[in-house]
C-alpha cells in the first residue's frame, strides 16, 4: 500500500479487514484492467469501449452469496438493453468460473479471473490481502470509460444494491 493511501476496511462475517488499492470515485476514468476468461484468453476494459459496463466482483462463485448475486445480475441483464455488458470478476480459476457458468446456464455474464497478478483487485481497491479474494463490490462504467457507480459492500458476506446498480446502467444505455 502506498504511504499516502488511506487505509480502508470491510468486514468478512463480521472480522475487520483491510482492503488495498485507491479509492475509485464516481467521476474517474475506470482503471484499465487485463483478466483472463474461461478460454485463458486475456479481455481487457478496451473490449467493452461503447458499451454500458456493469462491473461486480465477487469472493469466489463457489459461495451462496455470489452465486445468488451472478444470477440475480444475469437475469436482470439478460432483459435490458445489448449496450450494456455484465462482468463479474473473482479470483477464481477460469476453468472453476466456465463450470459455474455451465451449471447456471448463464450466457450474458461474462465471467474474469483475477488469479494471476491480483492486479484488477488492487487497481480498483478491492483487493483483501489477508483473504486473496475481492471484496463485493459493483462499478457501472459508461461507454466512454467513466465510472458512474461505485459500491464497495460493507460486509462482505452481504449483497449489493442490485437495483441502484441495475438503475444506474439503465440510465446510462438510455442515454446512449
Amino acid at each position: 500500500m502506498a504511504e499516502t493511501e488511506i487505509p480502508r476496511f470491510v468486514t468478512f462475517t463480521g472480522a475487520r479487514m483491510a482492503i488495498e488499492g485507491p479509492q475509485i470515485r464516481v467521476g474517474d476514468a475506470a482503471p484499465g484492467f487485463s483478466l483472463v476468461n474461461g478460454k485463458l484468453e486475456a479481455v481487457s476494459l478496451n473490449d467493452f469501449q461503447g458499451r454500458i459496463l456493469l462491473l461486480a466482483a465477487v469472493p469466489s462463485l463457489d459461495t451462496g452469496v455470489c452465486d445468488m448475486e451472478t444470477r440475480r445480475f444475469e437475469k436482470a441483464v439478460a432483459e435490458l438493453d445489448d449496450r450494456i455488458a455484465y462482468v463479474t470478476v473473482s479470483m477464481d480459476l477460469p476453468f472453476a468460473q466456465a463450470r459455474w457458468c455451465g451449471a447456471a446456464e448463464a450466457h450474458r455474464v461474462v465471467t474474469l479471473s483475477d488469479y494471476k497478478h491480483h492486479l484488477f483487485g488492487k487497481d480498483y481497491g478491492v483487493y483483501i490481502p489477508e483473504l486473496g479474494l475481492l471484496a463485493r463490490s459493483v462499478f457501472v462504467i459508461d461507454a466512454k470509460g467513466v465510472v458512474r457507480y461505485v459500491e464497495i459492500v460493507p460486509e462482505v458476506t452481504h449483497e449489493p444494491n442490485y437495483d441502484a446498480a441495475l438503475n444506474k446502467a439503465k440510465e446510462l444505455a438510455a442515454a446512449l
